[in-house]
């Protein structure tokens, strides 16, 4: 194997080995942008805020607590705290939320409008495997020190 051969190897294995590197930070960054996305629901059912879509959850009804999920789930998964226990209780709510109140409208998502529900459901699950990522508190607090 020469010089020529090694270069051009080298070179094409580089953005690959680029994005490799980067691919910890992209997931906090996939990790963060979606919990606030998903905080707003508890917000705007709580608080009104951003805006209000509909009238506050009375206390201890199916509401209340999805509301209450999104609310305290969206910022412990924001801030990468307790990330996989959150993120597991969150991607079952929106099983149980599409299942309950999109499936019932038809068997396509984008018919029953459930598209945003299955997708929040599987990037959670997903952070249940893949964790919080390098830029959250439970990389801060639960580093190994060598």
């Amino acid at each position: 194997m020469d010089a020529s051969t090694l270069s051009t190897r080298s070179s094409a294995a580089s953005p690959a080995v680029s994005l490799d590197r980067t691919a910890p930070y992209v997931l906090s960054i996939l990790r963060i942008m979606t919990a606030l996305l998903f905080l707003e629901h508890g917000l705007s059912k709580f608080f009104g805020f951003p805006a209000r879509t509909m009238q506050p959850p009375q206390p201890f009804e199916l509401e209340w607590f999805a509301a209450s999920i999104e609310l305290a789930g969206g910022i412990l998964v924001t801030l990468g705290l307790f990330t996989r226990d959150a993120a597991l209780i969150m991607s079952g709510e929106m099983a149980v939320g599409y299942f309950l109140f999109h499936a019932p409208g038809g068997f396509y998502p984008y018919i029953n409008h459930g598209e945003l529900a299955i997708l929040y459901c599987f990037v959670f699950f997903y952070l249940v495997f893949a964790g919080a990522g390098p830029w959250s508190l439970d990389a801060l607090i639960w580093r190994k020190h060598s």
